[in-house]
């Protein structure tokens, strides 16, 4: 794994929640992990990980992604053995 992808993993990891996670630097780490991105309706992504398919939200106007996205993600990612 690319050292971006390992510290945006760290940012997911931390507690509480990093509130200055970048959008752009979570969907290069499904992209590492091998997901399958498609755009959905508006502001929706789809993202196909792990067998699953989950939908997102990108921010906007702002990059950042709120705090309870990262936590899901972070949940999302331990129940599948993705750890920093």
């Amino acid at each position: 794994m690319k050292r971006k992808h390992r510290k945006t993993l760290e940012h997911i990891y931390l507690h509480p929640p990093s509130a200055n996670v970048k959008w752009n630097d979570i969907e290069g780490l499904f992209k590492e992990l091998g997901a399958e991105i498609t755009e959905r309706e508006g502001s929706r992504i789809g993202v196909r990980l792990f067998g699953e398919r989950r939908v997102f939200h990108r921010p906007h106007p702002s990059p950042d992604t709120d705090k309870g996205a990262i936590a899901s993600i972070r949940k999302w990612l331990e129940e599948n053995g993705v750890r920093p």
